[in-house]
């Protein structure tokens, strides 16, 4: 199971670098532009707890874990077990607001900053949005130094650009490199239009700026791709005008919402565009139309291709669903479409999003029944879609000692059925959880590495 989620794009604060800089951009001279900015990125410390599967690394021989993978049992620690992880942010305003990832804060017990005079100073997570990654931090104080903000839209590509960050700790690092793609659409992604470059991310770069020449922040470093789990000049940053659009809603909301039209595409390639006797490949091909959608109601079909959006021309689909991710809900939005060889103009009304980033909230707390010792959320619909399910709940955690942990559960498992009974949601598994008796065994079916199985639950 937890193979398949193993994305090809790694976050920056995983793998380890080869130092690489391209001649391009060798020859540009960033010198004044680091001192002038550097003061208004800051090292991030957190405190996190330790998952099941590292506390397995730590305590457990490595032939028991070859031989027996995440079944061996752990005995319980007479303390939670923590770890420190390091990452990197920015001041984007002078009141103490700051952006970072949401990998690098998510599930953090505490979070420290500490600035170029090195003072260190308690930071609040105000809110994380982990669809594009992206998270909100605030600490007390005034009169910061806060960076200025550039625009995707005039980034070319083959432009220079400048990361600072805290790379192995080795905090104020700077590293170079040119812009060799934008509206990079990672694999299984939809929500976020990367900024490619070949600048050297590394541990601890993670949430720090990248910049252009004028020394405007054009993106928050997020991720490498990686086959071998080295640099590979492959490196992905978040565009500045999507992190901005999402920390202004969790500045005022706390949560993200978004905009939903409820259809599938995907790109138009030279075949495709031949068949649609389009000149060239262009436009987002409409392949699956969700029923009772906005887009099922405006009267969208599969096949059409969408041509344009409210007048922008759409050149492939990572433009369409920037468009879209930008569109706050109950907006009017006006479409071209091809269908059968015909130009129409269809209207949609965009309602909003189901929620595929689990809130917090739905890591859920038992009111009643045994407690399992689990912490669970509702898959996504993209994860349904790729496990071939409906519904089900994913097994975040599992609390060593507990009852779960004592019937062989691990995190990563999708739980399907308890007794019989089809779990689609938190909501049945509370419900379900609530009605189990103390002293009997429940039959609870899992998905594990993509193989059915069953477990037996003795409820204590």
């Amino acid at each position: 199971m937890k193979n398949r989620y193993v994305q090809k794009g790694i976050y920056a604060a995983v793998f380890t670098m080869a130092a690489v800089q391209t001649q391009a951009a060798s020859t540009v001279d960033f010198s004044n532009l680091v001192e002038q900015v550097s003061p208004a990125v800051v090292s991030v410390n957190v405190v996190k707890k330790m998952t099941q599967e590292e506390l397995l690394q730590q305590q457990v021989p490595e032939i028991l874990r070859r031989f027996f993978g995440n079944q061996v049992v752990i005995p319980q620690p007479k303390a939670p077990q923590e770890k420190t992880a390091y990452g990197s942010a920015f001041f984007i305003s002078k009141d103490g607001y700051l952006l970072t990832n949401h990998h690098v804060v998510e599930d953090a017990s505490k979070v420290t900053i500490m600035l170029s005079d090195r003072r260190e100073i308690d930071a609040t997570v105000v809110g994380s949005d982990e669809r594009t990654d992206v998270a909100l931090l605030k600490v007390k104080g005034l009169n910061f130094p806060e960076l200025r903000t550039g625009s995707v839209d005039r980034l070319r590509v083959g432009e220079p650009v400048l990361a600072i960050g805290s790379p192995f700790g080795f905090d104020y690092s700077a590293s170079a490199g040119i812009v060799s793609a934008k509206m990079r659409n990672m694999m299984g992604e939809t929500s976020v239009p990367f900024i490619q470059t070949d600048v050297a991310l590394n541990p601890g770069n993670s949430g720090g700026p990248l910049f252009n020449q004028n020394g405007e922040v054009v993106g928050v470093n997020s991720r490498i791709f990686s086959g071998t789990g080295g640099y590979m000049g492959l490196s992905f940053s978040i565009p500045i005008d999507v992190a901005m659009d999402v920390a202004d809603q969790l500045k005022k909301n706390g949560k993200v919402t978004r905009s939903y039209l409820g259809v599938m595409l995907q790109d138009i390639d030279r075949n495709l565009a031949e068949s649609y006797n389009l000149p060239k490949p262009e436009g987002s091909l409409v392949t699956q139309v969700t029923p009772n959608s906005p887009a099922a109601k405006a009267g969208f079909k599969s096949g059409d291709v969408i041509l344009k959006y409210n007048g922008s021309a759409i050149s492939r689909t990572s433009d369409l669903l920037n468009y879209l991710n930008r569109t706050l809900p109950n907006q009017v939005i006006q479409l071209q479409v091809l269908r059968d060889d015909k130009i129409r103009n269809i209207s949609a009304t965009l309602t909003t999003a189901p929620d595929d980033t689990p809130a917090k909230a739905e890591q859920t707390a038992q009111q009643k029944g045994p407690v399992l010792g689990v912490t669970i959320r509702n898959l996504t619909a993209t994860e349904q879609s790729q496990l071939d399910v409906k519904g089900g709940i994913l097994v975040q955690e599992v609390k060593l000692g507990g009852i779960a942990a004592q019937s062989r559960m691990i995190a990563g498992d999708i739980i399907t059925q308890i007794n019989n009974k089809t779990i689609l949601n938190s909501d049945d598994f509370i419900k379900s959880v609530s009605e189990l008796k103390k002293g009997s065994i429940a039959r609870v079916s899992i998905i594990r590495q993509d193989q059915h199985a069953m477990l037996g639950m003795r409820i204590e």
